[in-house]
């Protein structure tokens, strides 16, 4: 990015819902900071739609100007963006991150960055190929780190100050119905990388591991239980952290009363979050354990701070332009997003075999570093005619 750029110069890839309805109003409300000069549609008609919805000055801030493209390798090289924000399918997310990478800009991508851990690493040597210090880097959507109940409750969990952390559980029992898995990318391990657990768990489980940091063991379980797809509708965890707390995880899409919580008892006090698909302070509740109770002033720093940020892709937005402002890879890349690759790889290879997992375990040469079914023969895809 050049020196003298005022405005970050950003692109959008894939401009259907959570683009338009996600992105594009972060970018409104961070407009002082990025300007949005371009997007990449395969649809046209979705495309032309994009264009005129940015053209118009929303609640959170004002339009901008998108040039139109087709093709990606054309909008990079016309445009030369600093930033591409990725909304497609995850099936391409790897091909366009690093295509990205490559012609010079940051990336920031949506859940999940790629499909294996094999692409992670595919993407992390695009990175460093580019430029070992000061970026272009890769980040993947995970808003839920950034909201400002999340930093406090971080902040007093690293300090000790709600004691140390013993037990958590980490839930996303979610509803999707059969019209969700008429799309055909959806439940196919090679468009959307798993179920539950890579496409709708994965947010909680992020945070859970950003709360707590690195795990050690993982012991799994996965199901089919209603849904006719090829991976899992329903998974569950057994999880050892490196500092010795234990958590349990469960994922699920066939759950009508829906939820997302995490919730860590600690030595001196529960903090526990439950909402749905984005949290604000009021989400958060922390109660203290009896010898902790009487001590008011430490309770009292306990309390989500006065400043209200929800998660959001704003929220987490405006962390990635600081980070390119400041040539520092942000949160939620690197090694710090790949653990919680490693950590559904890890899932995934416990629940279709049998045993614990240990962090570190899936490498190059295990078949849980290529593909997240393992090719497993109860969880592989079936193959197809011109593979028999």
């Amino acid at each position: 990015m050049a020196a003298a750029t005022t405005r970050i110069r950003a692109a959008v890839v894939g401009t259907g819902g959570i683009v338009s309805g996600s992105h594009l109003p972060a970018l409104r409300a961070l407009a002082d900071r990025v300007d949005l000069v371009a997007g990449v549609d395969v649809d046209e008609g979705r495309l032309e739609a994009f264009r005129a919805q940015a053209a118009e000055p929303g609640e959170a801030g004002p339009g901008f100007t998108v040039t139109g493209y087709t093709d990606l390798s054309a909008m990079l090289e016309a445009e030369r963006p600093d930033l591409v924000l990725i909304g497609t399918p995850p099936s391409l997310h790897r091909e366009q991150t690093v295509a990205a990478l490559r012609a010079g800009a940051w990336v920031l991508c949506e859940k999940p960055l790629c499909l294996t851990l094999a692409e992670y690493d595919e993407i992390a040597a695009a990175e460093a190929a580019e430029k070992p210090d000061g970026g272009p880097y890769a980040s993947v959507v995970f808003q839920h780190r950034y909201g400002s109940g999340a930093v406090h409750a971080r902040e007093l969990l690293s300090s000790g100050e709600l004691g140390k952390p013993l037990v958590a559980h980490c839930q996303t029992t979610w509803y999707r119905n059969t019209d969700y898995y008429a799309v055909p990318w959806r439940g196919r391990w090679d468009s959307e990388g798993g179920g539950p657990s890579m496409g709708h768990g994965i947010h909680q489980m992020d945070l859970l591991l950003h709360l707590l940091g690195d795990w050690s063991e993982i012991r799994g379980m996965a199901g089919r239980l209603v849904h006719d797809v090829e991976s899992e509708d329903v998974s569950t965890a057994l999880v050892r952290f490196a500092g010795g707390a234990m958590a349990t995880v469960v994922n699920s899409v066939v759950s009508p009363d829906e939820v997302s919580r995490i919730r860590v008892d600690c030595a001196d006090a529960t903090v526990e979050l439950t909402h749905l698909y984005g949290h604000t302070n009021d989400d958060w509740a922390y109660t203290p354990a009896p010898h902790a109770a009487d001590d008011a002033d430490r309770v009292a720093r306990w309390r989500t701070p006065a400043a209200d940020l929800p998660s959001s892709h704003k929220a987490q937005l405006a962390v990635v332009l600081d980070a390119m402002r400041d040539g520092v890879r942000p949160p939620g890349s690197g090694p710090d997003a790949r653990r919680t690759m490693e950590f559904i790889a890890a899932l995934y290879k416990s629940a279709f075999t049998g045993q614990p997992v240990h962090a570190g375990e899936i490498a190059p040469g295990d078949p849980y570093y290529d593909a997240m079914h393992g090719n497993h023969p109860d969880w592989a895809p079936a193959p197809s005619a011109k593979e028999q």
